[in-house]
């Protein structure tokens, strides 16, 4: 049952196709804004994180009552720099993957993705190591309203950049 829910996920991922988008289709920008995280939060050196192509957009699929979004279609290329602030070592990671994403009124999430994504993981705040990770493949990862996060790799990879930029 699992499988047949990631492929008909999968499906509707690819079905949503990586044309360039335009405000009157439904998809509009969403950018990824530059983060810092000091040492110790992902990785054990701190890390600067900023878009070096950012051409991702969104498009609303579905709204609740109260005109909140439910779920959520991203697309498009990102290559995020991924880089130690001690010493200037960086890592450019292709993280264009394409996800739904299920937003649950209580604050979690149920990602459905296809392709790489970026995904940071406290101490002791998923089911893997503390870590910066491209995820890349087929996958769901679920967030829960306190931001513990659970990776399911259907087919796929978690590649630790901490130890990239070391």
């Amino acid at each position: 049952m699992r499988l047949a829910f990631l492929a008909a996920t999968a499906l509707t991922v690819m079905a949503l196709g990586t044309a360039p988008a335009s405000a009157s289709d439904g998809w509009e920008p969403a950018p990824t804004p530059p983060y810092d995280l000091p040492a110790g939060a992902r990785c054990d050196v701190p890390v600067h994180t900023e878009p070096v192509v950012d051409e991702v957009v969104q498009r609303v699929l579905a709204r609740r009552a109260d005109g909140s979004p439910s779920r959520i279609a991203y697309r498009g290329d990102l290559v995020v720099r991924v880089t130690n602030t001690d010493t200037g070592a960086f890592h450019d990671a292709d993280v264009s993957g394409s996800a739904i994403v299920d937003h649950h009124a209580d604050g979690s999430q149920k990602w459905h993705v296809i392709g790489p994504v970026l995904a940071g993981v406290g101490e002791n705040a998923g089911n893997l190591a503390r870590g910066l990770y491209v995820l890349d493949g087929v996958y769901t990862m679920d967030i829960s309203a306190t931001g513990y996060k659970s990776v399911h790799l259907v087919h796929g990879s978690a590649d630790d950049l901490c130890s990239r930029i070391g």
